[in-house]
């Protein structure tokens, strides 16, 4: 049973949650819960238990095995969903034993992305994302087909299993989503390019799902996505200009929210979706004030941040949600050699303007002069630098390249050498290193 494609009534499922002592390992029952209800999924039992490893065959133990065949018996549950990653054989051997369908953590989130996805690039990314995955679970489950009669004699080779057959047309269709998202990861990478001619900085709002990321969006630009008290609300990135300061724009982005244990899978898949972070110049990192595991969330998102190359881009850490809780209050924090925070509302807009004044200064033009060392096949970042009048003094080396002085805004030059693919750090110590 597809899950993506069931009726708007929530299906009936047993939730299965084993505490192991690694606490790494471990996740949050209520976020368990949470994600099952995003699924559409209504949960007839919670079962849990205590372990110190997972059942090398059926990951809960024949115990418990006994106890979810019994409570899909009593409550006619159709799904049965464990809040850990399965492997395959343990997937299989569950859903043998409880003869019903048996989600694994991974695979509820991917069918959460495939009922939430909208646009074209989202749902190729997430049916990539589910063939991938599939594409590790086959079954050896055809075996009369195994040897194929054939020839004069009824004496042939071995012919094409099913599995095999199963495995080249999934290959076949993985490769078309591949062709199909090139195309408009193209199309995307023109209109970042448009935006980088009139230097209008990008900013792209990240964090734990369900943050409130939205609905600061919303706040800060007028826009009208959609926003809602529950995990992966939003799947599609929007951007959106947004005036920060009297005298100062923006390009927002809004973005998937992150959640622990995310499968790798995803966030390969939503590369070129998160690629927008990794070349924004200014992340507002939104955390939900009031989570009993805050500082656990935000490591989470910081790792992926890590992952898509986006650990150097500045952070404004965004304290979201104070209007639930009335011991905390609208401020702005400071702190050496580390993120600045904002403790706002953005269902309210308390401490919004506060925001937008931090994000004001920290976007406000810089220029600086650098020296930097251009190859001979940079002529096009060269070219780029005149274009924006950066370039104050130039001289050739004696391997054909230029030494130049700049003059301009920090980002706006990483912004430019990235658009020809250098890195700022090889350009500063010379050609050598290119």
């Amino acid at each position: 049973m597809d899950l993506s494609h069931t009726s708007p009534d929530s299906t009936p499922a047993v939730l299965v949650h084993i505490d192991f002592r690694n606490p790494r390992f471990n996740e949050e029952l209520d976020e368990f819960r949470q994600l099952a209800e995003s699924a559409s999924l209504s949960a007839t039992r919670v079962i849990s238990g205590h372990r110190s490893v997972p059942h090398a065959r059926l990951f809960v133990g024949t115990g418990k095995v006994e106890e979810i065949r019994a409570a899909i018996a009593e409550t006619r549950s159709r799904v049965v969903v464990v809040n850990h990653e399965l492997s395959p054989g343990q997937e299989r051997n569950l859903e043998k034993a409880c003869g019903c369908r048996v989600l694994d953590r991974i695979g509820l989130i991917l069918e959460i992305f495939a009922q939430r996805a909208r646009s074209y690039e989202g749902k190729l990314q997430v049916e990539l994302a589910r063939l991938e995955r599939q594409s590790t679970r086959l079954v050896r489950g055809w075996t009369h087909l195994e040897r194929q009669k054939g020839g004069i004699g009824l004496r042939g080779g071995p012919g094409e299993t099913q599995l095999e057959t199963d495995r080249r047309l999934i290959a076949r269709r993985m490769k078309n989503i591949h062709a199909r998202l090139e195309k408009v990861r193209h199309q995307r990478q023109q209109g970042r390019r448009l935006r980088r001619r009139n230097t209008t900085p990008l900013v792209s709002l990240v964090g734990y799902t369900n943050a409130g990321k939205s609905t600061l969006f919303n706040r800060l630009t007028g826009a009208m996505v959609y926003a809602a008290d529950k995990l992966f609300a939003t799947l599609d990135p929007t951007l959106r200009q947004s005036r920060v300061a009297p005298d100062r724009t923006a390009v927002l982005s809004d973005t998937v929210g992150f959640i622990r244990h995310i499968p790798h899978g995803l966030i390969k898949s939503f590369h070129a979706t998160l690629q927008e972070v990794a070349e924004a110049d200014l992340l507002l990192h939104v955390v939900d004030a009031n989570a009993e595991q805050r500082d656990l969330h935000m490591q989470q998102v910081n790792g992926v941040i890590e992952e898509i190359g986006a650990g150097a881009v500045p952070q404004i850490i965004v304290y979201n949600k104070i209007d639930m809780n009335p011991q905390l209050q609208p401020r702005v924090e400071m702190h050496n050699g580390g993120a600045p925070a904002v403790w706002l509302s953005a269902l309210s807009g308390t401490g919004v303007d506060a925001l937008c004044g931090l994000m004001a200064r920290v976007l406000q033009p810089l220029p600086e002069i650098e020296e930097l060392h251009l190859p001979p096949g940079a002529g096009a970042l060269r070219a780029r630098l005149f274009e924006f009048g950066a370039v104050s003094r130039e001289e050739c080396d004696e391997r054909g390249g230029w030494i130049i002085q700049v003059s301009i805004d920090p980002r706006a030059l990483r912004r430019i050498a990235r658009e020809q693919g250098l890195e700022m750090d090889a350009l500063r110590t010379g050609c050598d290193s290119l």
